[in-house]
């Protein structure tokens, strides 16, 4: 089943189309850029008679004033995923979020996304302890090459992605789209977003935590049950009494809290995936694109 959402841009976005973008350069378009006086070998056709005719009114000379145009452009999305062994927790043997599967599911639906919207998508992880990069060139859907990585990324994924993503300034112009996939439970410093943001991308953070153990934690004092550890994904059998149950859980609430403020300080409007199963990831990604639809004149 396939699904998708409207890639909206949170800047300039007067007549703007779901699902289509445009280039900060002028060219062929439909949303006006503005006016300049006309010059020889212009398109008459370009010609805006009533703006001529006022001007040539106001002079009293022949005045001609030619309408630009931005130039209509097709968007580039990037998936930027982070691999580390605590994104391979759990799998679907458990009654939690998979956060494999979650991934595999929110790659999917932005996938289907931009090549509904005629996007050009690209794909970057070190899932295997080495970069692995497929440059936005061309108009296809993320496969398994791409989906079945192994989850044996450092630490410092995530910051070392998008400095790379930084240097490919040929490949991803102003405007593109880069979804970071990852639990943020390790995540860039905020200088470390802010040398990103420089390059006027539409960054959206893809926030992949499990509901029960991750942005909170259950009533499990006094009997042992499987914990993971987030440095190595392995999961052990552990004890906690109620004070470590109650402690544990104020700071993982906390921790979302912070996490989210935080995305939201920097401008970027994160979208939170607690679920693998389809529909709720979808309805992640539908949801984030109504508040764009709330917000986008605003920034």
């Amino acid at each position: 089943m396939t699904a998708i959402f409207p890639l909206i841009p949170r800047r300039r976005v007067l007549g703007l189309p779901f699902g289509g973008l445009h280039s900060m350069r002028r060219g062929l378009g439909s949303d006006v850029a503005g006016s300049r006086p006309y010059q020889p070998g212009d398109d008459v056709d370009k010609i805006d008679w009533a703006a001529s005719a006022r001007l040539s009114l106001a002079r009293g000379t022949d005045e001609f004033v030619v309408r630009e145009h931005y130039a209509e452009e097709a968007p580039r999305v990037v998936v930027l995923c982070d691999r580390r062994p605590s994104m391979s927790i759990f799998d679907n043997g458990w009654p939690w979020l998979s956060k494999p599967e979650a991934i595999r599911q929110a790659a999917t639906v932005i996938g289907d996304s931009a090549v509904a919207a005629r996007g050009l998508l690209g794909y970057l992880d070190e899932g295997d302890g080495t970069r692995y990069w497929h440059p936005p060139r061309g108009t296809h859907q993320l496969g398994p090459i791409d989906l079945e990585r192994p989850f044996q990324a450092s630490s410092g994924t995530l910051a070392r992605g998008l400095g790379y993503l930084v240097e490919q300034r040929r490949d991803l112009p102003a405007g593109t789209f880069v979804f970071v996939l990852s639990d943020f439970l390790e995540q860039p410093s905020r200088d470390e977003w802010l040398h990103v943001l420089e390059r006027r991308w539409e960054i959206v953070p893809v926030v992949i935590q499990d509901p029960t153990w991750e942005q909170s934690f259950p009533e499990v004092g006094g009997t042992v049950v499987p914990f993971a550890d987030p440095e190595t994904g392995r999961v052990s059998l552990v004890r906690f009494s109620e004070a470590e149950v109650a402690a544990r859980r104020e700071a993982n609430q906390r921790r979302l809290t912070e996490l989210l403020r935080g995305l939201r300080a920097l401008d970027l409007d994160p979208v939170v995936v607690s679920s693998h199963e389809w529909r709720d990831v979808v309805d992640s990604f539908l949801t984030w694109a109504d508040q764009r639809v709330f917000t986008r004149g605003r920034a």
